[in-house]
């Protein structure tokens, strides 16, 4: 008799429930743009794009004046000088900013390179700028146009950070006929900005070295260099205020 009396009022309250949960499943609206639904994160809500960066590319050197380079290579291994010879790469073109805003600057001179060697080995030289030559913003591209006469030579550029620490990272090897452009990402292992130093940031290129190829290094070598250009985040230096003292005192 107790069992039967209770059996409306489950009734009942079963269909109260499932009335109730029909109600709120109608009233259950897809999310907006600024929500986020269950399997599908949005990015601007878990930090991925809330990076601010400008990245602009910059001419770094064009090698325009080879006074301002030297070349080192150990006595024991050969002789190397350095010429500026008039050329440069056809394929190159104009910096974006420089196009747009009408710049036309002189490049009409490469850096040659010719290396004379005395035996077979695992040789080394280097060209060296007088001054170390410092990009701003935080670098994460290095490109130069190279000539490298179809060898297994490899090239590397020498990276100062702030903390004065300096990397050589291997750009490629040199075999191909022509000119080509050379690229490289900066390794995040180098130091570029540190709020300890905020009066610097960036690098500096300290020179190039290549590397032969034991089998290669003999008879003469010639290469030639032209216009290194950078991809930089300008994003702190352009978004400075005018009235924001300059802490290099």
């Amino acid at each position: 008799m107790k069992t039967s009396k209770l059996f409306p009022i489950a009734v009942v309250l079963l269909t109260v429930g499932a009335f109730a949960y029909g109600q709120t499943s109608s009233n259950v609206q897809s999310p907006g743009p600024n929500q986020i639904s269950v399997g599908q994160p949005v990015a601007s809500q878990i930090g991925v794009d809330t990076a601010q960066q400008n990245l602009k590319e910059v001419s770094v050197t064009r090698f325009e004046d080879p006074g301002m380079w030297r070349a080192v290579m150990p006595l024991d291994q050969g002789i190397i000088a350095l010429r500026g010879l008039p050329g440069h790469p056809a394929n190159a073109k104009p910096l974006p900013d420089e196009q747009k805003l009408g710049i036309n600057i002189p490049d009409n001179t490469v850096l040659g390179t010719k290396v004379i060697f005395f035996r077979r080995g695992f040789d080394q030289f280097s060209v060296i700028p007088e001054h170390p030559i410092p990009v701003e913003g935080i670098v994460k591209t290095l490109s130069i146009w190279v000539v490298g006469r179809n060898t297994n030579h490899e090239l590397s550029v020498l990276i100062r950070g702030i903390n004065g620490a300096v990397a050589k990272v291997p750009i490629g090897k040199l075999n191909f006929v022509g000119w080509k452009q050379l690229t490289v990402a900066v390794p995040e292992s180098i130091e570029q900005t540190n709020y300890h130093f905020s009066n610097r940031s960036g690098i500096e290129i300290a020179g190039l070295v290549i590397d032969t190829a034991p089998l290669e290094a003999y008879g003469t070598f010639y290469c030639y260099f032209d216009d290194m250009t950078a991809v930089t985040d300008l994003f702190s230096e352009e978004q400075r205020s005018p009235d924001d003292m300059s802490d290099a005192w």
